[in-house]
């Protein structure tokens, strides 16, 4: 079964998704960082070339020549679905695919309409039984 990530009260939630996927390929682990749209699929990319500061995190679109071998694919489409290891969901709404993936991160910043969107998205996934960790990053940063 999929084990689900939240990571809520985040400030920035580009450079916590550059953080994790960053995490995520220094373990050997390949991530779909699933986009809301073309613009943010671009910001995404954009920020993933200079983070972190002094390293490099291989990522392309789905459609490059090299998305087969390359450990981060940067979507917005769900489309194909080249790996089936973390997926990295910044839409509003749940990714219809995601259970097929080992784990599902969910980024959740302190905006109202995207805690909203979030609070959605962990009822259908609670009510469907999946064991859900929260992440709390804004406590780790008050402390």
């Amino acid at each position: 079964m999929t084990q689900i990530d939240f990571y809520t009260h985040v400030e920035d939630k580009l450079r916590v998704t550059c953080q994790l996927a960053g995490k995520a390929f220094a373990r050997g682990l390949k991530v779909i960082v699933f986009c809301a749209d073309r613009e943010s699929a671009h910001r995404v990319d954009r920020a993933l070339w200079t983070t972190p500061a002094i390293g490099f995190v291989p990522h392309c679109a789905p459609d490059d020549p090299l998305a087969a071998e390359t450990p981060v694919i940067v979507d917005c489409r769900g489309e194909p679905l080249l790996h089936e290891e973390v997926l990295l969901n910044l839409r509003p709404e749940w990714p219809p695919f995601f259970s097929r993936f080992q784990r599902l991160i969910e980024i959740v910043s302190r905006d109202d309409a995207d805690r909203a969107a979030a609070r959605e998205r962990f009822r259908f996934y609670r009510d469907r039984g999946y064991d859900i960790r929260i992440h709390d990053l804004g406590r780790t940063r008050e402390q």
